[in-house]
């Protein structure tokens, strides 16, 4: 027992100073490839066999030819582990080398592609994996900002547009009342009034977007009737309805309950209405719908409008968005006012989202619907 003990106390010794000397090679070392590293990790594990084997044999007093033996079978290991460690070295420094280069260039603005299936540790892989969909993410987000950006710079453009016209017919009729060159002076008041109204109702929708926009739109939910809410609205846009020769029709709304604001949400319908009414030739019919399907409750305005091309689908609830190219109205359908600023739809989708429901559009034959889709107030 006291032979094995002092065996393996050589052992231990032996391979103590190659570690500690592995340490400080690793040390002097720090700075340099991953390969190298391994190489030296290597050799100090063949080296602490090999000094521990050498202190046992010393101790033993074995033969000069005995000790040839043994050094030379680890010399053999040393030779096979030194190969290996660097074989796997320059796979993980191709590897790292594969990554590093792709990262640089999505960084320069690029596409990031990551090293082929193989080419690196599991390790290297999962972190390529981790990369790529980081920047699909931030690919998309870039997206979105180019979109946004191109919206607010149209938007910002027909905003200047719109009140410039408004506040030019102001300036000249104020002009014309000053110089007492206006004949008939009520309507002169009336158009200012109008026009005042428009420039409100404008700024109102601004407004409106920019709270939206911040998540400050404060909401104050109580529970109603989907009949109750859509009444009230179509009773609010008759007179638009009659004076653009439009029927409205809301016979296919039934009394679920919802639990929303009611300000905020007669809002919403008053859009799609008034949206719906100006697009929809004389003689046409606006429907209104609600109805509850499953845990939700769908209000839908269906218009006349003839469609929306596929390719503005998508644009619709887009801030700046007017689609007044977009929709065709059918043969001998009159104009429709001038469009606004592109403002109420984007206003009924952000509403909409801050109810936790969600506002979508489809064609139909001879116009589209558009469906807002809100939770259904609990039992």
């Amino acid at each position: 027992m006291h032979e094995i003990l002092l065996i393996a106390l050589y052992a231990f010794l032996g391979a103590a100073g190659a570690g500690l000397l592995g340490a400080a090679v690793l040390h002097l070392l720090r700075r340099r490839s991953v390969a190298v590293s391994l190489a030296v990790v290597a050799a100090v594990a063949v080296g602490a066999m090999l000094a521990g084997t050498l202190a046992v044999a010393w101790a033993m007093f074995l033969s000069p030819h005995d000790l040839y033996v043994v050094t030379l079978v680890v010399a053999m290991a040393a030779a096979v582990s030194l190969g290996t460690a660097l074989l796997l070295g320059r796979r993980l420094v191709v590897g790292t080398r594969q990554l590093a280069r792709a990262a640089r260039d999505f960084g320069d603005g690029g596409t990031f592609t990551p090293p082929p299936p193989g080419a690196a540790p599991a390790e290297l892989a999962a972190l390529s994996a981790e990369l790529a969909a980081t920047a699909d993410r931030l690919a998309a987000a870039r997206e979105r900002e180019r979109t946004l950006e191109a919206s607010r710079r149209e938007l910002v453009a027909w905003i200047s547009h719109d009140l410039r016209t408004p506040l030019a017919g102001l300036r000249a009729m104020s002009e014309a009342l000053e110089d007492g060159v206006a004949q008939d002076t009520a309507r002169y008041h009336r158009q200012i009034r109008t026009e005042v109204d428009r420039l409100n109702s404008m700024v109102g929708d601004l407004f409106e977007l920019s709270r939206i926009h911040a998540g400050a739109l404060a909401l104050h939910p109580a529970r109603m009737s989907a009949y109750d809410l859509v009444g009230e609205v179509l009773e609010g846009a008759d007179p638009l309805a009659r004076e653009h020769g439009v029927r409205l029709v809301g016979e296919r709304v039934d009394p679920v309950p919802l639990e929303v604001d009611g300000k905020e949400m007669s809002r919403v319908l008053a859009n799609l209405l008034v949206n719906a009414i100006r697009h929809t030739p004389a003689d046409g019919t606006v429907a209104v719908a609600a109805e509850q399907r499953a845990a939700c409750v769908v209000l839908s305005v269906t218009d006349g409008c003839g469609g929306i091309p596929a390719e503005d689908l998508p644009r619709v609830f887009d801030t700046g968005w007017r689609g007044s190219a977009a929709r065709t109205p059918p043969a001998g359908a009159e104009l429709a006012p001038p469009a606004g600023a592109g403002l109420g739809l984007a206003i009924v989708r952000g509403i909409v989202e801050a109810h936790a429901g969600r506002a979508e559009v489809r064609n139909v034959p001879g116009g589209c619907r558009f469906e807002v889709t809100l939770p259904a107030a609990p039992a």
